[in-house]
């Protein structure tokens, strides 16, 4: 018997050896060492170990691998570009019993944040009772008076919070910040949690470490309980694109099943809360946003605003809409606050602060401010309430003892003018966790951020973990680490086994159905033009490649003639994809195509309707697979020959035209983005067949609109006598069968506006299905011989009517849909 073949490593001995080297050089007080050679973290270095060996690298790449296969990134405030998420190898590990008295913290300061704003913008004891400063809430500016003595629906201001916190050198926890605006981070440590899974799968059961679904789960029925209809519609509120966390703001929605929304989704009506939908206004029942709540309603708060809902407010005050969480809350993010904090928890809660604040001083008051001038040195000076004052220089906080003389100054003298502009808070020394960087295994400080989410019973649910964030320099200072440059995943492990739970609900508790769900007319409208933008940069590539192919390449051995060369160069002039050439030499038409191919100032050129459908897709992450995503967002190629480049780009059209057509369930989703690949296929054939299929049109015209068609394989299979204009116009024009064909496309856009919702019960046709009716029908009865440049352009003009009409009835028009008196309001 053959004997078994030994590992190529010893993963034990690996893990040891990582530990020891690492311990015997980190910072004291670090999260793995000051406990010695834990077993969690040996079992944690074992598992990553046989990986890839001793290879640092391998780790780490398989970690990123698996975070972009998950669509993780962020955006940096200022850049157009999104950037993968930077996800460390290495979780941070935390025994059970240390996070059983993190939870008991958090939740007595969920608790406490919730009793202060019920009271500031209630009957406000504590500022009438001398226990907060007026001008602490008056001063502020998230006090948003509009709110003030307006009950939460729900009677709940807070639903979802988060805290950073710091773990000392001794091992000690403090609080850093409360978040409470719009608390971002909870899908950064969900999608960390998928990539760690996938890069280390048995650490799980080894270390029955806690599982994340029950905690969104009770996120998910706390917002529902607090919600008048049984079945409520739920929908997460983005500020878009743009935003640096928009990508998680998708990847949570999706994964809670809410509806991602933008403020022109949105619409309230007698003060009920709408989203706009192709179907007409769908209520809303619960809304968490992601927004400034200053910009929530322009009419109550900012009227500046033009990503909030005009009347949010009304429908909150009339108990129609829970909102998650209420504006107000950004009122005790104020640094300032901090400073109270201690106090109110013992008149509020009788109880001492579990999870301590990191010591804080605020300004206005003339004895903390006589403290800070003169310990300014040992302290972190910052902004009382977020907006920078004059006197810090950077516009963030600042360690005193690193500031110049000039800086000192001018900080001392806006200090006595306006002390109510600071605060001074300790210098933190941060505890550091291990770190893969440059093939080596370094101390790093780190920070974590943990969440409370409010659950149907009204209790607060912790989230087990949270992400840590990773400074990458050595300094261990809280001010110096800044928002960090790595993250990782934070692992809660125990002696008992945890059951494996999901937010996938029990067999008898589903009721089945078939009804995809809500499509608002902003996606709809994205998902049309994302199928046309695919299909305008197929077809146009499509010329292009004939152009190569027939016209440019040496390695032809059968050129086009002059003057259908001359028609094909006319078409992409026509759409405005380069410049008219100034001849038809080689010289003249590859520059031509090159130009029509990559150019980044030309509108219409393949580049950059590439980069339209990247930035579609990218706000449409919630609707699509993540290999189609990835797909939009590869990189245009730019190495190789051009006929090579256009090839690599037209696989890539086809991939993504597959995953459409096999992947994408048969919803109105599906049906808009085929709507929008149908119309613009059926403007393209038309175009060619303007160009290349007249009644003087020669065997090399008809040859390259088969080309253009990709209809030569069913031509040649179909007649073998030759190329005859009837014949090719036929296949090309009015066969029905043709997926390629223009018949086909105009019955596929019937037959879609057949399918899609009506607005009304009378059984009539609405505009653009009579428009795609009569259309159809003309390819029914019009015959061959008759099919001349008058008839295309009809048909160029009745098509664009359609895709009109399609826009007018579907898609957001400003406020003119709401004037329907036909819309449905369920």
């Amino acid at each position: 018997m053959a004997s078994r073949a030994a590992p190529l490593f010893d993963a034990a001995t690996i893990a040891d050896r990582w530990m020891a080297d690492y311990c015997a050089r980190a910072a004291t007080g670090d999260v793995l060492c000051s406990k010695g050679q834990d077993a969690a973290w040996t079992a944690l270095f074992e598992e990553l170990a046989t990986i890839g060996g001793d290879d640092w690298g391998l780790v780490r790449e398989r970690a990123r691998r698996h975070a972009d296969d998950i669509g993780t990134g962020f955006r940096v405030v200022g850049e157009g570009e999104e950037r993968p998420w930077p996800l460390s190898p290495v979780p941070l590990l935390l025994e059970k019993a240390e996070w059983q008295d993190i939870v008991a913290g958090v939740v007595q300061r969920a608790d406490l944040l919730e009793a202060v704003l019920a009271d500031l913008y209630g009957p406000g004891d504590l500022v009438g009772e001398g226990h907060v400063p007026a001008m602490l809430v008056t001063g502020s500016p998230y006090f948003l008076r509009p709110l003030d003595r307006l009950e939460p629906p729900g009677g709940r201001h807070l639903h979802f919070v988060a805290f950073d916190l710091c773990r000392g050198p001794s091992g000690e926890w403090r609080v850093l910040a409360d978040h409470l605006r719009a608390p971002a981070g909870a899908g950064f440590a969900l999608e960390n949690r998928l990539a760690m899974s996938r890069t280390v799968g048995g650490l799980q059961s080894r270390l029955n470490i806690e599982r994340h679904a029950p905690f969104f789960a009770a996120f998910r029925d706390g917002l529902a309980a607090r919600c008048r209809r049984v079945d409520p519609r739920i929908a997460l509120l983005t500020p878009g694109r743009l935003n640096p966390s928009y990508a998680e703001q998708a990847h949570l929605a999706r994964y809670l099943g809410f509806l991602l929304v933008e403020g022109p989704d949105l619409v309230v009506l007698d003060d009920q809360l709408y989203v706009r939908t192709i179907a007409g206004l769908k209520r809303i029942d619960a809304l968490w946003h992601r927004l400034d709540p200053r910009l929530l309603d322009p009419l109550a708060l900012d009227s500046h605003s033009t990503i909030g809902v005009a009347g949010l407010v009304d429908a909150m005050a009339a108990g129609n809409v829970v909102v998650a969480n209420a504006p107000g809350a950004a009122l005790l993010e104020a640094p300032a606050f901090a400073a109270f904090l201690p106090s109110l928890a013992e008149r509020l809660l009788g109880e001492p602060l579990s999870l301590p604040n990191i010591a804080t001083w605020w300004c206005g008051g003339d004895a903390e401010r006589g403290y800070v001038a003169d310990h300014l040195d040992e302290l972190v000076i910052g902004p009382a309430f977020g907006p920078a004052p004059l006197g810090l220089p950077g516009d963030k906080p600042v360690l005193g003892a690193s500031l110049s003389v000039v800086q000192r100054a001018a900080l001392l003298d806006d200090l006595t003018r306006r002390p109510q502009d600071y605060v001074g808070q300790e210098a933190v020394q941060l505890s550091t966790m291990p770190v893969p960087d440059h093939g080596d295994l370094v101390s790093r400080p780190f920070t974590l951020r943990v969440f409370a989410a409010r659950g149907a019973d009204g209790g607060w649910s912790v989230l087990p973990g949270g992400f840590a964030r990773i400074g990458m320099h050595e300094d261990v200072r809280a001010a110096a680490m800044g928002e960090g440059s790595l993250s990782a995943d934070v692992c809660v492990h125990g002696p008992d086994p945890v059951a494996p739970v999901s937010l996938l609900p029990a067999q008898e508790g589903v009721r089945l159905r078939r009804n995809p769900g809500t499509l608002p007319s902003r996606v709809a409208d994205n998902l049309f033009w994302l199928g046309r933008y695919l299909e305008r940069g197929e077809a146009l590539l499509g010329v292009l490649r004939v152009l190569l192919g027939h016209s440019i390449s040496a390695d032809t051995g059968a050129a086009l003639s002059a003057d259908t060369v001359e028609r094909l160069a006319r078409l992409v002039v026509a759409a405005d994809a380069a410049p008219a050439p100034k001849g038809l030499r080689r010289a003249d038409l590859t520059q031509l195509v090159r130009t029509a191919m990559e150019a980044e100032d030309r509108w219409h050129s393949v580049r950059k309707i590439n980069t339209q459908a990247r930035f579609i897709g990218q706000v449409s992450r919630d609707r699509l697979s993540a290999d189609m995503i990835r797909l939009l967002d590869a990189p245009f190629p730019e190495r190789g020959v051009l006929l090579d480049r256009a090839g690599s780009l037209q696989r890539r059209y086809s991939a993504l035209a597959g995953l459409a057509a096999e992947h994408m369930a048969r919803t109105d989703s599906w049906r808009f983005h085929d709507l929008g690949r149908r119309v613009e296929r059926a403007s393209a054939m038309l175009r060619f067949l303007r160009a290349f299929g007249g009644k003087d049109a020669t065997a090399d015209d008809l040859s390259t609109l088969l080309d253009l068609a990709d209809s030569q394989i069913s031509y040649r299979q179909r007649y073998l006598a030759g190329i005859a204009r009837a014949a090719v116009v036929d296949l090309v024009a009015l066969d029905p069968g043709n997926p390629r064909g223009v018949a086909f496309q105009v019955a596929a856009i019937s037959a879609h506006l057949n399918t899609l919702p009506v607005l009304s019960d009378d059984g009539l046709a609405e505009p653009q299905q009579e428009l795609a009716r009569s259309l159809a029908a003309s390819f029914v009865t019009t015959k061959v011989n008759v099919f001349d440049a008058p008839v295309i352009d009809s048909l160029l003009l009745r098509l664009g009517e359609l895709s009109e009409a399609i826009s007018k009835r579907y898609f957001l028009q400003g406020p003119e849909p709401l004037r329907s008196a036909s819309l449905i309001w369920v």
